[in-house]
């Protein structure tokens, strides 16, 4: 430790290797099991785990024990894996596998899944629509009772669909006409832009005298072209967490499950822990701030944004002892493989 406080090589090596023989053993840490790993005096690391100690990096449940690493070391070893490089063969394969998912939604849950298949974690996909998203087309569909489906589809492929009653009858003639005006006028638009362009059509005078315009209105005043922007999410892997040593009481270990079927609470996880920039990776250990249930747990992820105005999320939740290597690795190929395939 030096006079600023800072870590030295020598302690970062003494506390990775910490770090490191807990995530395999589960066991507190002696000093005489960094001394098989390190060609230094049994004093010496005694001395530098006083100091790791002292500065918090290590906690000691009982006098005789060895060393425990706390969340602080954790963040510190996470950080040595952050330079972790992708292998094209594994991402070849990946994006095989993620290809024959042909929508955005089937994708999504490929990627879930391949994430806890590799980590034997919980792992996490979603896709989240912005303002930016541009139209393909929309569908007209005539349905008994005077009831149409309004159909849109994005080109990102995701389709979203709408059951509206009107008021009287309209031919599949009529409906034609509605459906070939907008997109004929605005495919390939972004939807924020065309709302604006119908919003000032509909009030130009000659609107009133329009019929087509007065029936693009009907329909738009119900809804055709308001998609809710609703995420795409998928997850999987909750019963990998069951038997791990997360010291939760019974009720506690109850209240991380509810959580974790929510997903509500998983976007809500997403969003307050991949803030970084577009394709850069996020490790968070602890999320208590989430859930009081999830401070021993640590999420592994990576956010970027797809063609059309989508925003895509990949993670990995797991326990503070998890397999950090496999799951960076995993959550980086995954992620440029769910990328590449909606490029």
């Amino acid at each position: 430790m030096n006079s600023s406080g800072t870590l030295t090589p020598r302690h970062l090596d003494v506390l990775h290797a910490i770090v490191q023989s807990y995530i395999e053993t589960g066991e507190p840490v002696a000093s005489r099991t960094i001394a098989r790993r390190y060609p230094m005096s049994p004093a010496s690391i005694r001395n530098t785990m006083a100091d790791l100690l002292e500065e918090g990096y290590l906690s000691q449940p009982h006098t005789s024990a060895g060393r425990v690493p706390t969340e602080r070391a954790y963040q510190s070893y996470v950080k040595t894996l952050l330079g972790s490089r992708i292998v094209q063969a594994e991402l070849d394969r990946l994006h095989i596998e993620i290809q024959r998912a042909g929508s955005v939604e089937g994708r999504i849950e490929r990627s879930s899944k391949l994430l806890t298949e590799i980590t034997r974690n919980f792992g996490i996909a979603a896709a989240i629509p912005t303002e930016n998203q541009t139209l393909d087309r929309v569908e007209l569909l005539s349905l008994p009772d005077r009831r149409i489906l309004m159909v849109i589809v994005t080109r990102d492929r995701i389709v979203r669909n709408k059951v509206v009653t009107i008021e009287d009858h309209m031919s599949s003639e009529e409906l034609a006409s509605i459906r070939n005006y907008i997109n004929y006028n605005f495919s390939g638009w972004v939807l924020q832009n065309i709302h604006r362009e119908l919003k000032r059509r509909f009030e130009l005078e000659s609107a009133a005298y329009d019929a087509i315009l007065n029936r693009v209105n009907l329909f738009y005043s119900k809804g055709l072209l308001d998609l809710g922007l609703v995420p795409e999410v998928h997850f999987e892997g909750a019963e990998n967490l069951i038997g791990l040593d997360l010291h939760l009481t019974r009720e506690r270990m109850r209240e991380l499950f509810r959580a974790l079927e929510e997903k509500k609470r998983v976007l809500q996880l997403l969003e307050s822990f991949l803030e970084q920039r577009d394709g850069e990776l996020a490790i968070q250990v602890g999320l208590s701030e989430i859930h009081p249930s999830m401070s021993e747990l640590s999420l592994i992820g990576i956010r970027f944004g797809l063609p059309n105005g989508l925003e895509a999320h990949v993670a990995v939740l797991g326990p503070m002892r998890m397999n950090y290597s496999r799951a960076v690795s995993a959550v980086l190929h995954v992620g440029q493989a769910f990328k590449s395939t909606t490029m």
